[in-house]
């Protein structure tokens, strides 16, 4: 079934459809066209961008939710990577949310991130929308500063989230695993 809060572009070509029909009424039967009646395809591009702009998706918010985490490490800033993690996170090497929120504040510590570049592979959800697993990439650029540049000045990693919707509809992450490294395979276990 078409969903238009996830493709809005739909109601563009159903405009586009409506401009056609509306040309070909003129052309039929030029007594039947109204100057009003031009306003309906300009209603429905409305609708649509409107749409677009004010209703954001579950995949638009996990995008916003990933693009929010590593601005807030690019920035150092545990307290805000704090807000998106889940009370329920666990992972392969952190047994709890303050676990890894102590890992984080202490590697956050310091300079380490200068940029980072997502882009995002696959976003798959559970059956009813309420879990889903989100798949993507990070091109590490290190700061100059980092006790790391001088040994590696950019890293290319692989994660993987595990998100769960909220009540209030908001998404937070409940598990995150380090998948790859450079193209090689990786863990947190390989962290430590």
């Amino acid at each position: 079934m078409f969903q238009v809060f996830e493709h809005p572009w739909g109601l563009l070509i159903t405009a586009a459809i409506v401009v056609l029909i509306l040309l070909i009424i003129r052309s039929i039967s030029p007594d039947k066209c109204r100057w009003w009646q031009w306003f309906l395809p300009l209603l429905i591009v409305a609708v649509a961008f409107g749409l677009d702009y004010f209703i954001q998706t579950d995949t638009e918010k996990i995008k916003s939710l990933i693009k929010t985490a590593t601005t807030a490490v690019e920035e150092e800033d545990p307290d805000a990577i704090e807000q998106l993690i889940s009370p329920y996170y666990h992972d392969s090497f952190h047994g709890s949310k303050q676990h890894l929120m102590s890992h984080c504040r202490a590697t956050l510590s310091r300079p380490l991130v200068e940029e980072n570049i997502t882009r995002i592979g696959k976003i798959e959800f559970s059956s009813p929308k309420t879990t889903a697993k989100a798949t993507f990439t990070v091109r590490i650029r290190f700061d100059q500063e980092s006790y790391i540049y001088d040994f590696k000045r950019e890293m290319f990693t692989k994660v993987e989230l595990d998100l769960q919707k909220e009540p209030d509809d908001r998404w937070l992450i409940t598990r995150a695993e380090i998948l790859a490294v450079d193209l090689q395979p990786f863990g947190w276990k390989d962290i430590k």
